[in-house]
């Protein structure tokens, strides 16, 4: 069985390879990997192969699923938790088989999180700079210390959990929302409405996938509510955050800093090299300009053991599809 990666880096062939030595021993697997991104212009990569494996910035709408019908694909095996890039009801309709990383070393993500907040709080990348240079001064660097300050963690799946017990274990006060709480949550904090998270968080972390209810969940009158000199953090999926708010809420000083991983346009940007173009993305330009920003670029995940997670479980999704087996990472429509 022949399967299409898109979106593919050298370190997913790496760990793919390697998990189908370990996972797919004895079965005909065989990975074709392409370097562009999927959508309706590449689906014709596709041709000859079963199955389709995609990244988050792949495109699987209505147009792309039924052009990858039509060549004979069957099935469409995410790398990664979120399926909002998937038009499921579609796929539903075409028979598609889709299925899902839903946890992988959620630790990689929290640990980043905490990376970003840190970076940004002690201001470690330019501390790194001005050393490099020979200026050994403080001014500007000042930061404040985590200990005794309240984390909102909006979304307390796995991800958020283990986001909140570092900070519950550096001394925070954590507080958590999400409509389907985890029952885990009680012991490290508490749930509140999300209007109390914004209003009482010097932190803010968003952990919670992207849906129609999601979209835009920091906008304007979200901001208004938080604590003015608040952090905001997103390591989640860029739309839950409207970024021309939250530059209005920087240029207002109502929001004190801002640390994402994933942006809402992340699409034209992430995972290239554009070090010698012009990036024609006004939006993200004007976030560079802010002292107070710090962007990575989708990176939170990138751990040598979180990617060894997302092959293992992706090589099985693909023998269980391979077997007509009952899939417990399948993804179905509403």
């Amino acid at each position: 069985m022949q399967i299409a990666v898109f979106s593919a880096r050298p370190y997913d062939r790496r760990f793919l390879e390697e998990a189908n030595q370990r996972e797919g021993a004895g079965q005909d697997f065989q990975f074709v990997y392409f370097d562009a991104a999927l959508d309706v212009h590449t689906a014709a990569l596709a041709q000859d192969c079963a199955a389709v494996c995609v990244f988050v910035n792949d495109r699987l709408d209505a147009p792309v699923l039924q052009a990858l019908h039509a060549l004979g694909v069957r099935a469409v095996l995410l790398r990664c938790a979120g399926f909002n890039n998937v038009d499921l009801a579609s796929a539903n309709a075409l028979g598609l088989f889709v299925a899902r990383v839903p946890a992988y070393s959620p630790e990689a993500v929290a640990e980043h999180a905490l990376a970003l907040v840190m970076t940004l709080n002690r201001h470690t990348h330019r501390a790194y700079n001005r050393v490099r240079e020979g200026n050994f001064m403080l001014d500007g660097l000042l930061g404040r210390t985590l200990h005794g300050k309240t984390v909102g963690i909006v979304g307390t799946g796995k991800i958020g959990l283990a986001t909140a017990r570092i900070f519950r274990g550096m001394g925070c006060t954590v507080l958590g929302h999400d409509p389907y709480p985890s029952p885990a949550f009680a012991g490290i904090g508490a749930m509140v409405e999300l209007d109390e998270l914004l209003s009482r968080s010097d932190i803010v972390s968003l952990h919670c996938p992207l849906t129609p209810d999601t979209q835009h969940l920091i906008d304007d009158a979200s901001l208004a509510r938080m604590k003015p000199g608040a952090m905001l953090v997103n390591t989640s999926r860029g739309g839950l955050v409207d970024t021309h708010a939250v530059i209005r809420a920087l240029k207002s000083r109502r929001l004190g800093h801002l640390a994402i991983d994933v942006y809402e346009q992340e699409s034209a940007l992430f995972f290239q090299d554009l070090s010698g173009e012009i990036i024609d993305d006004e939006a993200f330009q004007r976030l560079m300009t802010f002292p107070n920003v710090l962007v990575t670029g989708h990176q939170g995940f990138f751990t040598v053991e979180a990617l060894q997670e997302i092959s293992a479980i992706t090589l099985g999704n693909l023998a269980d599809f391979a077997a007509g087996r009952e899939c417990g990472n399948r993804v179905a429509a509403g």
